[in-house]
C-alpha cells in the first residue's frame, strides 16, 4: 500500500484523535461536549421533520397533480429550439425542488443513454451545478423559524436558472450539441 492510500486511511482517525488531544490540552470536557453536540444533533432533526412532511407532501402533489408534467411540456419546444435535448427539461424543472427525485431522473438518463453521451454528461453537470433550493428554504430557514424568505427564494431560483444555463452552454462547449 502506496503513502497516498495509507494516509487516506488514517485521515479521519488521525483528525478526531487531534481534536480530542487538544481539547483535553485546553481543559474542555471533551465527551461531554459531544454529548451536548449530539442532544443538539437530535433537537435539530426532530424541530425539521415537520416542514420535511410538508414539502415531500407539496412534491408529491405537485407532481401527481399533473403541474409538473404541463410545465415540461410548455417548456419543451424552447429547449428543444435552442438545441438541448427534450429528455433533460423534466431534470431541469425538478432539480430544485427534490434532490432525490432529480438524483433518480438522473440515473435513469445515464442508464438509458449512457455516463458517456451528450445527454448523460449534460444530467450529470446539471446535477452537480445546481441546489435544491425549494427544499433547502422549506426544512432549514423553517426550522430556526425564518419567515421572510422572498429574497432567499429570488437568489437561490436565479442560482439555480444560471446553473443550469451555465451547464448547458459548458457541455455545448466541450462535447458539442447532441
Amino acid at each position: 500500500m502506496d503513502f497516498i492510500n495509507l494516509l487516506s486511511l488514517a485521515i479521519i482517525p488521525i483528525l478526531i484523535a487531534g481534536i480530542l488531544l487538544y481539547g483535553t490540552y485546553k481543559k474542555v470536557p471533551t465527551y461531554e461536549a459531544f454529548v451536548d453536540g449530539g442532544k443538539e444533533g437530535i433537537e435539530i432533526a426532530f424541530s425539521i421533520i415537520p416542514y420535511l412532511v410538508g414539502m415531500l407532501v407539496a412534491v408529491t402533489v405537485f407532481r401527481a397533480s399533473g403541474a409538473m408534467e404541463f410545465l415540461m411540456n410548455l417548456a419543451a419546444p424552447f429547449f428543444a429550439s435552442l438545441g438541448v435535448p427534450t429528455e433533460i427539461v423534466p431534470l431541469a424543472f425538478i432539480r430544485p425542488i427534490s434532490g432525490s427525485a432529480a438524483l433518480g431522473m438522473t440515473t435513469d438518463l445515464i442508464a438509458t443513454y449512457g455516463p458517456d453521451s451528450y445527454i448523460g454528461r449534460l444530467a450529470s453537470v446539471m446535477q452537480g451545478s445546481t441546489d435544491t433550493t425549494l427544499y433547502i428554504l422549506t426544512v432549514y430557514f423553517g426550522a430556526v423559524g425564518i419567515q421572510k424568505m422572498g429574497d432567499a427564494l429570488k437568489v437561490g431560483l436565479l442560482a439555480d436558472l444560471i446553473g443550469i444555463i451555465a451547464s448547458i452552454v459548458i457541455v455545448m462547449i466541450l462535447f458539442g450539441s447532441a
